[in-house]
């Protein structure tokens, strides 16, 4: 688990900086029906992002990273992994997540990051220009990869997504698809990750170095695999230079707001 069941985003709270917000069914090219949590601005800066929870799947603390994005003026959409095998029914802290994370698969979970990357870009009005995604962990490794997928995205970031090696879900290692990457993408890495040593996140910098893809790390030393989290007070410094981190690389890959605020 990459986070304590009662773990929250370590972001102030911007009163009146979110429009709406609403618990959606998606439905994949597939069929697949799953549960997804949107979020949009008062005022729409032309970003849209969609976020790829850990292994847990929509959490509360995705939804509510989703408002802190939509407060800084990034429509968001949090998805659910586990539609095939769990349902679109929310669940509480004692879902058992494992037996539904090792049936998850790389062509089933691309298509319902399709699906929504379609629900932002067609069906907020025309709000989203600049599309990006953002994952941690599990989902971390997933935003990297979604920078293969043909999506036109304005870029990709990943909170200790593991870049090399086998990985679940029968993912291909983003450092070996390095070549079929085709948008920016932002690292954030903790210098005692256990999970992530400095040798893979140096390898994953050589392969996007070698295939001309556009990115930056961020590695906050000492700070450990999920330290962007409320309840680790220790790490609140790296929290907050990650958080700026993020808004400056999706602020500085959006070229410019679109109509309907």
């Amino acid at each position: 688990m990459c986070f304590d069941l009662d773990s929250r985003p370590p972001i102030a709270e911007i009163a009146g900086g979110a429009l709406d917000s609403t618990v959606l069914t998606l439905e994949a090219a597939d069929g697949n029906q799953f549960r997804a949590f949107r979020a949009r601005a008062t005022t729409a800066s032309g970003a849209g992002i969609v976020i790829l929870p850990d292994v847990r799947g929509l959490h509360p603390f995705y939804e509510e990273l989703a408002l802190r994005f939509a407060e800084n003026g990034i429509d968001a959409l949090a998805i659910d992994y586990f539609g095939r095998t769990a349902g679109v029914a929310a669940r509480g802290d004692g879902f058992d997540h494992m037996p539904h994370v090792e049936q998850v698969t790389w062509p089933g979970v691309s298509a319902d990051i399709r699906a929504a990357a379609q629900n932002l870009l067609m069906n907020d009005e025309r709000r989203v220009d600049a599309l990006f995604t953002i994952g941690f962990c599990f989902g971390g490794r997933l935003a990297y990869l979604t920078a293969t997928l043909g999506l036109g995205l304005a870029g990709s970031i990943g909170f200790y997504g593991i870049p090399i090696g086998a990985g679940r879900a029968g993912t291909p290692a983003p450092a070996d698809v390095a070549g079929k990457m085709t948008n920016p993408l932002l690292g954030i890495w903790g210098g005692a990750d256990g999970a992530t040593s400095a040798d893979a996140v140096a390898e994953f910098d050589r392969a996007l170095t070698a295939a001309g893809v556009e990115h930056r790390f961020a590695t906050y030393d000492g700070a450990p695999h999920s330290f962007f989290d409320r309840k680790a007070e220790e790490f609140a410094d790296a929290s907050t230079a990650a958080w700026d981190e993020t808004l400056s690389f999706v602020r500085g890959h959006t070229p410019s707001p679109v109509g309907g605020g």
